[in-house]
C-alpha cells in the first residue's frame, strides 16, 4: 500500500474515532472531553515537519468531525451543533498542543507522558480564562473566586481530557507504527 493511501486511511479512522466520541460521549457531562483530539495534535507535532504538513492530520480530524456532527445536529439526530460561535478559539488551542508535540518529538516513553499531561493541561488552563473572560458564554464574576469557579466547574472536562490523551496517543501512535512499518510500537518507529 503506498504512502498516500495509508496516509488516507489513517486519517479516515481518525476521524471516524473523533466523531465516534462527540457523538457518544459529548452530550454526557459525566464523559464529555473525552476524545482523540489532544492525541491526535500531540501525535502530529511529534511525526510530522512543517513541510510535511504538522497541522493538518489534526485540523482534518477535528475539522471533518465537527460537519458530520453539524449534519447530525441538522438532521435533528444530535443534540448540538458541530459548529458555533468562538470554535476558532479551540483549534488554536489544538494547535498548541500540536507544537507542544514537536517540541517533544515524542521518541521515549517519559516525552509521551510529559506530552499526554501537559497538552490537556495546557488546554485547561487557556481555555477555562478564556470562558472566565468571555461574556458571551457562561457569565463567571471577574474576580479571582470567578476565575476560581470557572476552573472548578472545568475539572470534569480536564479530567477526560486527560483519561483520553492518555487513551488514545498510544492507540494513535501504534495505528501508525503499524500501517507504516508493521510495528506496534509506543514511541515512534523509524
Amino acid at each position: 500500500m503506498n504512502s498516500a493511501i495509508k496516509f488516507s486511511l489513517f486519517t479516515l479512522i481518525l476521524v471516524f474515532v473523533t466523531t465516534a466520541c462527540k457523538f457518544f460521549f459529548g452530550p454526557e457531562i459525566a464523559f464529555s472531553g473525552f476524545s482523540p483530539v489532544l492525541a491526535i495534535a500531540l501525535f502530529s507535532g511529534y511525526v510530522f515537519s512543517k513541510k510535511e504538513g504538522l497541522f493538518l492530520l489534526p485540523l482534518l480530524s477535528l475539522l471533518l468531525s465537527d460537519l458530520f456532527i453539524q449534519v447530525l445536529y441538522q438532521q435533528g439526530v444530535f443534540e448540538y451543533a458541530g459548529f458555533y460561535g468562538g470554535q476558532w478559539k479551540n483549534y488554536l488551542l489544538l494547535l498548541s498542543a500540536t507544537l507542544l508535540g514537536a517540541l517533544l518529538r515524542g521518541r521515549s516513553h517519559r516525552s509521551l507522558a510529559m506530552g499526554a499531561i501537559a497538552a490537556p493541561t495546557f488546554f485547561f488552563i487557556l481555555s477555562n480564562f478564556m470562558v472566565w473572560l468571555s461574556s458571551a458564554e457562561i457569565t463567571y464574576s471577574k474576580t479571582i473566586g470567578g476565575l476560581m469557579t470557572c476552573y472548578a466547574a472545568g475539572l470534569p472536562f480536564y479530567r477526560n481530557s486527560l483519561i483520553g490523551t492518555f487513551v488514545f496517543l498510544p492507540v494513535v501512535l501504534m495505528l501508525f507504527n503499524y500501517l507504516e512499518h508493521k510495528k506496534t510500537s509506543l514511541v515512534l518507529a523509524r
